[in-house]
């Protein structure tokens, strides 16, 4: 049985929408692009697919460049080498959405940083008192991905550190965003429409403040 790592989850659309990134920017991640003669592959995939469709592993590698997007724009080339590292060495197709390298691989990661001559800021481990750590930006990824073993099983698309219960789970709601298996849009929908915070947590078995949660969820995504 397919890992749901391949399964398709989201049009390409819906992804960016989820990802707070342009279109056009995660479409560039997952199929590269040509300028005049050159061509320029992706990162996320191996080749381009020309597909408008997202798989849960495309999704989950594209909200850790997403992290390093809000910095400053995403070095193609050298991310580029240096995921095909990783490839190679982890023996997966997308080993940015494995947890081993943030957690028993940290060496080889930094092994294939320095071959592929990725600037600092882009790394995933760093040197601190002769021991390999995470960067900000991995360290923050890890924190809002859930892991079985090594894959992936949900992320928060809210910071790990306000113990958000929003959560994108390939097997609830299709993977839009839920709270215990109910959609944020239909929570959203409901208050949009009049109805008190108290008698929705009480219609869909649900703390206030988990509805709450919800609406801050919904409303931060419209305002964006």
């Amino acid at each position: 049985m397919a890992s749901v790592l391949e399964r398709e989850m989201f049009s390409e659309a819906a992804a960016a929408q989820l990802l707070r990134v342009p279109q056009s920017t995660l479409h560039y991640w997952l199929e590269g692009s040509t300028r005049g003669e050159r061509r320029y592959r992706p990162i996320i995939r191996i080749e381009p697919k020309n597909t408008r469709t997202v798989t849960w592993a495309e999704f989950v590698e594209a909200t850790l460049l997403r992290g390093y997007r809000r910095e400053r724009g995403v070095p193609m080339a050298e991310l580029r080498k240096f995921v095909d590292l990783l490839r190679d060495e982890f023996g997966v197709p997308y080993p940015l959405a494995d947890r081993r390298p943030y957690a028993s691989g940290r060496a080889l990661v930094y092994d294939a940083q320095t071959a592929a001559g990725l600037d600092a800021e882009f790394c995933l481990v760093a040197v601190a008192n002769d021991q390999l750590m995470l960067t900000p930006a991995s360290q923050s990824f890890m924190e809002r991905i859930e892991w079985k073993g090594n894959e992936p099983t949900a992320w928060r698309p809210i910071a790990a550190e306000e113990k958000s219960p929003v959560r994108v789970d390939p097997d609830k709601r299709f993977g839009r965003p839920s709270i215990k298996g109910i959609s944020t849009e239909i929570l959203w929908e409901e208050e949009d429409a009049g109805e008190d915070v108290e008698v929705i947590a009480e219609t869909y078995n649900l703390d206030v403040a988990d509805v709450r949660w919800a609406l801050a969820y919904e409303n931060s995504l419209r305002a964006a």
